[in-house]
């Protein structure tokens, strides 16, 4: 009736009153069904958004179409006068949409109404980055009264937000006018909001909320929140790996999932940091099969656990096995069918591995050759070990033994044509048996915090970053590479442990002191990804290099090399082992590294 009214003079209302009780009916009858099948009535309006508003408005027009359709049939049969306005038709979708779509969304204005803060404890807050994850945290604080957080403002980077608004709230300057912001706004607390930010980016606002004494809180960086959700309960306190972590590098999204979707995939050591972290990665490429393999039984189901919520449709299998057994994993791969196989398990730690020569041979040599043996008798098609930069001219155990591992893939590469290969990286930020948690054990304590030397210098990548280059890198394997990860810059551990003891609250030198044990035998101040005679080339990837040269030893002299490791091991004979993996790996130094003091670190 309204279009109608609308439409005619009030004196002619009566004349097509008929034709209105036909419309109405019409409509009830149309409209009614149409508005239920597009789910209209099955929606909780108070979080409605652009979707739901296209929906309406392709409801609306859909049921103003069939209720036209119905209408001007009418009038062709001569049950409506012929004198109707069709223009009544457009009338009627234009107030349908007014009010089907305002009644509903009125709803969530009401609702982020009452949402609002009512007492006088609001916390205000300055947010950094004003793209989507910023502005779905304001989104977020003004909904949630009971966070008592109002945001007063957004600083970013792009000239082109500056002086503009999301969400009522204004973009006031660029993240430099931190200082100056901060001291305008009478901030209270600093949301970082840019997932994608390089690790300088992050240092420079938390170290000025530091020194005015304002909290600071981050999202975690853009490959911790893949698969993830961009939220306000994802916020945390800054972190060492938010500080050092790089900007997104591009990947190619299409020859990873080439390699990964629909097919039968294992993680060995999947209870561990790098393992467990390959796992989440891989989920999201929704392998056909999915089998994690660890010999913890803790470790892997907390992995399962987390897998499963995230990913409940995933077809999961856990395996508690040890690489050293080989029949056990002779049966895993004949059981799954494997088809691609992450090499993960290793004993990792240096100075136990330094101490513990035998068991270091037996599960990263050994252990690795059974997992490639089983996976030449089982014909899959591609395999990764996942190797250290202690590998290149090795000062330790660990090392060495992580070098004849990657002699052992890249000799079946060659043997079976395989897409088998290896990828080498440094350190990962927060890995169990990592630098950090032991830095953070001794500030716990009080101090002091043990370095070996000022100047001593490592490569640090967060694992996240790790993982996401490892299946780049994965994807490119032909056979026979031996991929190289481009860590950056290496970074004093100095610098690494005065970061972490500013995180806790604390100044270096005052409250927590900083003590030097000094350089042992052996011991490299920096390390090394490749070996300086040799020449690396570029891939696709502008982190990743790659080398079809890294294997000294025929199949013949790696056999030879087995049976002496071999009969070694039975005997416990270390000084002899560290003598052969000293005579078969280029550039190694081992015998010159005496035991180690496990009161400091390397």
């Amino acid at each position: 009736m309204g279009s109608f009214a609308l439409r005619l003079d009030v004196g002619q209302l009566p004349f097509y009153f008929p034709a209105m009780l036909i419309m109405c009916g019409v409509a009830i009858i149309v409209k009614v069904p149409t508005y239920y099948f597009f789910g209209l009535y099955r929606r909780i309006w108070v979080y409605a958004s652009t979707y739901e508003l296209r929906l309406i408005t392709f409801a609306v027009t859909t049921a103003c179409v069939l209720t036209s359709g119905v209408m001007l049939i009418l009038i062709s049969a001569g049950l409506i006068l012929p004198g109707m306005p069709r223009s009544a038709l457009g009338i009627d979708w234009l107030l349908s949409l007014v009010l089907i779509g305002g009644s509903r969304f009125a709803l969530r204005t009401l609702a982020e109404q009452s949402a609002a803060p009512r007492n006088g404890k609001t916390r205000r807050v300055l947010v950094v980055g004003a793209g989507d994850a910023g502005a779905l945290v304001v989104r977020e604080l003004q909904r949630s009264s009971q966070l008592n957080l109002s945001p007063v403002g957004f600083l970013d980077d792009d000239p082109g937000k500056q002086k503009l608004e999301i969400y009522g709230v204004p973009v006031i300057g660029f993240v430099k006018d931190l200082d100056e912001a901060l001291q305008n706004q009478n901030v209270n607390e600093v949301i970082f909001a840019i997932p994608s930010a390089p690790g300088h980016v992050l240092r420079f606002v938390h170290d000025i909320c530091r020194l005015k004494g304002i909290p600071s809180r981050t999202m975690p960086g853009i490959y911790e929140l893949i698969g993830g959700k961009v939220s306000v309960s994802r916020l945390r306190e800054v972190d060492i790996t938010d500080l050092l972590r790089r900007e997104p590098t591009h990947i190619n999204e299409e020859m990873i999932g080439e390699v990964l979707t629909g097919r039968r995939v294992l993680v060995t050591g999947a209870g561990g940091s790098i393992g467990r972290e390959l796992s989440r990665q891989i989920a999201r490429w929704n392998p056909a099969r999915l089998v994690i393999l660890g010999h913890g039984e803790n470790s892997i189901f907390e992995t399962l656990l987390e897998l499963k919520e995230n990913y409940p449709s995933l077809q999961l299998e856990t395996v508690i096995a040890d690489v050293k057994d080989k029949t056990r994993l002779r049966a895993v791969f004949q059981e799954h069918q494997i088809q691609v196989v992450f090499h993960a398990a290793a004993h990792k730690h240096v100075p136990l591995m330094q101490t513990n020569v035998e068991e270091a041979v037996m599960n990263n040599i050994f252990g690795t050759r059974n997992v490639v043996e089983s996976a030449i008798e089982f014909d899959v098609e591609r395999l990764v070990l996942i190797s250290s930069d202690k590998a290149v001219n090795p000062a330790n155990v660990y090392g060495a033994t992580k070098r004849l591992a990657e002699m052992i893939v890249l000799d079946a590469a060659r043997r079976t044509k395989r897409a088998f290969s290896v990828v080498r990286f440094g350190n990962v930020l927060g890995s169990r048996g990592s630098v950090i948690p032991l830095f953070k054990r001794q500030i716990a304590s009080g101090g002091p915090v043990l370095i070996t030397h000022p100047d001593m210098e490592r490569y640090f990548m967060t694992i996240p970053e790790a993982v996401h280059l490892v299946l780049q890198a994965a994807s490119m394997g032909q056979g026979g590479e031996a991929f190289l990860l481009d860590m950056g810059q290496q970074v004093r551990i100095l610098d690494l442990a005065e970061d972490l003891i500013r995180l806790s609250g604390l100044e270096p030198g005052r409250d927590i002191e900083i003590e030097f044990t000094g350089i042992r035998p052996g011991e490299k101040m920096r390390e090394e990804l490749w070996e300086k005679d040799k020449t690396y080339e570029k891939t696709a990837h502008p982190d990743i290099m790659c080398s079809n040269h890294e294997d000294p030893l025929s199949s013949n002299e790696l056999l030879a090399t087995f049976n002496r490791l071999e009969s070694l091991t039975s005997g416990g004979h270390a000084d002899e082992i560290i003598a052969v993996l000293d005579e078969v790996i280029p550039g190694a130094a081992i015998s010159e590294t005496p035991a180690p003091d496990l009161t400091s670190i390397i």
